[in-house]
């Protein structure tokens, strides 16, 4: 590294990827693997975004949706996210496929993710920068010539062919001028705060209220009943309750995070996600407490862990040349350029109990345009921040599309960073058949 007297640090990379979440590694790993120089940058230290600092805890989107209730799980996604899966197998910190609804989900452990994290960038060469935190880009007119940075060593000026903003919150996308949208019309999805409770009979928590991570009504109607009581404070009385790949643990997605004021908290604005991480804390306590005294098996629980931050589900994302519509999702839409494929429903977190729209035995596609800006240059975004719509986002969020948005980024930076050209010059189908050669298997 070459640094001048004021303590900057300049690199040079071939492609750059802000974020190490789900998208952030698989498009680190594949641009890596094309054999260019790849420099990944995470504010925290280690990879896993939401699903590990968000505690999300477990790898959605892999499995068809249906009304068949003894139909074993149908995987229709695959790919960079069958790597990640076989590296956190072999460490035994990923759980078989658990009913969620009318499909299936698997839990993982989050230190393992970390792990499996870990070997797949330093096997592919990526170059990685730990507590590393973007404060500006560096442009020419609208094209994205790369990042300015901070950590404890330096300022840092990071320049690259191909940028690619796997922030999560479209933050490269927001500090380059470029244009963005902030849910419907400004309004997002609340944010949860999801934890872990050790100590629990699993065995017969799922013997009473069934083999569906979705508690039963009996269940909401019990938390519906004790909060008119005012036993507890329980906003939230929908829940879902996950075994993990640790004995005697669950991993609780319960939480409803909202404002005094009522609103759906934005973790965009700094009082907001302040607001949201004391009053997630505070509802995680209160949630534990009515296992304790209601639930078959949860007698002798208690806390052992809550996310790192809060879980966010929709902040700021980027506008492409495409904007995937509610209407495609609902119709399983597909796409000449479909990069990605995603059964996963639409997940409405609102009110009392979030509202599910499955896809039933069928998936759809989500197009390249959907990550490609619909103006500027150098810069590609891949993950939750995708262009798609308020209701579209809901379901194209979750981890197996991220893995496999970042493949197909990191592929379309690679094409883009090698040849001299244009995100926006290549065809998607050339994407699609790149990535069909990585084993997608989006023609299958």
């Amino acid at each position: 590294m070459a640094g001048d007297a004021r303590g900057t640090i300049e690199r040079d990379f071939d492609v750059l990827v802000v974020g190490g979440g789900a998208a952030g590694v698989a498009a680190a790993v594949t641009a890596a693997r094309a054999g260019l120089s790849v420099g990944l940058l995470e504010r925290y230290g280690f990879c896993g975004g939401g699903a590990v600092a968000g505690l999300s805890g477990t790898i959605c989107g892999l499995y068809e949706a249906t009304d068949d209730a003894g139909a074993a799980p149908k995987q229709v996604v695959h790919g960079f996210v069958d790597e990640f899966i076989f590296e956190m197998e072999r460490r035994g910190g990923l759980a078989a496929p658990v009913r969620y609804g009318k499909t299936f989900t698997r839990v993982h452990d989050p230190l393992v993710w970390r792990e499996a994290a870990d070997t797949l960038l330093a096997d592919a060469g990526v170059e990685i920068l730990f507590h590393t935190t973007v404060t500006g880009v560096i442009l020419d007119g609208d094209r994205v010539l790369g990042v300015r940075a901070y950590n404890k060593e330096a300022t840092l000026a990071l320049r690259a062919a191909v940028t690619i903003d796997a922030s999560g919150d479209a933050d490269v996308v927001a500090m380059a001028g470029l244009p963005g949208f902030v849910g419907a019309d400004g309004q997002v999805q609340n944010p949860t705060m999801i934890f872990r409770l050790m100590g629990v009979d699993t065995r017969r928590l799922f013997a009473t209220y069934g083999d569906d991570t979705i508690m039963p009504a009996e269940i909401t109607e019990l938390i519906a009943a004790e909060n008119r009581a005012g036993r507890y404070e329980l906003p939230r009385t929908k829940i879902w309750l996950f075994p993990t790949t640790r004995p005697n643990e669950l991993l609780c997605n319960c939480t409803r995070v909202i404002g005094s004021d009522g609103r759906a908290l934005n973790t965009l604005y700094a009082r907001d996600f302040t607001e949201a991480e004391i009053l997630g804390r505070r509802q995680v306590r209160e949630y534990a407490r009515f296992f304790r005294d209601h639930v078959a098996g949860c007698e002798d629980s208690f806390v052992n862990d809550t996310g790192v931050q809060v879980g966010v589900r929709q902040t700021r994302q980027g506008l492409g040349r495409y904007v995937l519509a509610n209407a495609d999702v609902l119709a399983g839409a597909k796409f000449a350029d479909g990069i990605a494929r995603s059964p996963w429903p639409i997940e409405l977190h609102a009110g009392e109990k979030p509202r599910v729209h499955w896809l039933l035995d069928d998936f759809y596609e989500v197009p390249y345009w959907c990550f490609v800006p619909a103006r500027g240059d150098g810069l590609l975004f891949a993950g939750r921040c995708l262009s798609a719509e308020h209701e579209a986002v809901a379901s194209a969020r979750v981890t197996a599309q991220c893995f496999s948005y970042g493949q197909a980024i990191g592929h379309a930076a690679s094409i883009a960073a090698n040849e001299a050209i244009s995100p926006h010059a290549i065809d998607g189908s050339r994407i699609r058949a790149g990535l069909n050669a990585m084993g997608a298997r989006l023609d299958d």
